[in-house]
């Protein structure tokens, strides 16, 4: 792997997967949005070439370049809050997505490697892995999984390696304002008593190095045509994880656990099973919750 495209590149994932290909001294073409305001996540970099242009002008895109190796596909609009259950606006992410294929063909990469996510399973009982069977039930889901196949089936038309990610929770520096980790540091730094649900979720969180670690072995060793969680072999109860943030910062500050009721359809568990990822690439997640909050509220205090 000697270069390699990323959309969706100011994001958390994709902030971090270049900063860590860069390191190898690996080509990056990075793909963002006209006059996003988080380009300035991405550090200038003699191996660094950024483009601007919306997903919807991904088809358009032309690039006379030598050919490129690997495709990351991160790209996707309406990932929060109303907009996750927007028909129209998810449909519209599925054609992107296979814009996308074709845009990695044409810049004559051999693996195309997309970002789809645990919303795809819907709420599962029991250990999650990629053979689970999907029952989404938010449109942001329904049109992962859709994306998924479609993506997969054009690829293989067009003769590209097609690997799917099922991403978890996935936290870390350049993490959008309003996730739970992000919201918590926040709301404690400032001495606030943050509300929570009960927290006896089982749930699953993974550094954002360890993530980015996992789609390079992708890159490099991820076999066609399969589907692969990212996420951390070890799960806990919400709120321990909430506890350890608290202690981070400030072990005297209050926690308001049940003040929030669980949502109709609210995730209760998220127990993954990642031997596949192991086997077929050697990762192996290597930080721990407690020094990856760490890092991530010392990131936090330097940026804000």
């Amino acid at each position: 792997m000697k270069k390699v495209v990323v959309t969706g590149a100011t994001g958390m994932i994709g902030v971090t997967l270049i900063e860590y290909l860069l390191s190898k001294d690996i080509e990056v073409l990075a793909i963002i949005r006209e006059n996003s305001k988080r380009r300035k996540n991405l550090k200038e970099n003699k191996n660094l070439k950024i483009i601007e242009c919306n997903l919807e002008n991904l088809k358009n895109l032309e690039i006379k370049e030598s050919k490129y190796d690997v495709f990351y596909h991160f790209g996707w609009d309406g990932t929060f809050g109303n907009d996750r259950n927007q028909i129209e606006k998810q449909e519209l992410n599925v054609e992107y997505t296979l814009d996308a294929v074709k845009l990695a063909k044409r810049l004559g990469c051999n693996t195309f490697i997309g970002a789809g996510s645990q919303a795809e399973y819907g709420r599962v009982d029991g250990i999650i892995n990629s053979k689970t069977e999907t029952n989404p039930e938010t449109e942001y889901g329904k049109a992962k999984l859709l994306a998924g196949i479609k993506s997969r089936e054009l690829a293989n038309s067009l003769e590209i390696k097609h690997i799917w990610t099922r991403v978890f929770s996935v936290y870390g520096p350049y993490d959008g304002e309003n996730t739970m980790i992000m919201t918590s540091i926040r709301e404690m730094l400032n001495g606030m008593s943050p509300d929570y649900t009960l927290g006896e979720q089982n749930w699953n969180y993974l550094y954002s190095k360890d993530a980015i670690e996992a789609l390079f072995l992708l890159g490099e060793k991820g076999i066609n045509n399969k589907v692969y969680c990212i996420a951390n072999g070890k799960t806990k109860k919400l709120y321990e994880f909430i506890e350890i943030i608290k202690t981070a910062i400030n072990s005297d500050i209050h926690l308001n656990f049940g003040k929030i009721p669980y949502s109709e359809k609210q995730v209760m568990n998220l127990s993954v099973d990642i031997t596949e990822l192991i086997n077929d690439t050697g990762f192996e997640p290597k930080i721990g919750f407690q020094k990856g909050i760490e890092e991530t509220i010392e990131w936090y205090k330097n940026k804000y």
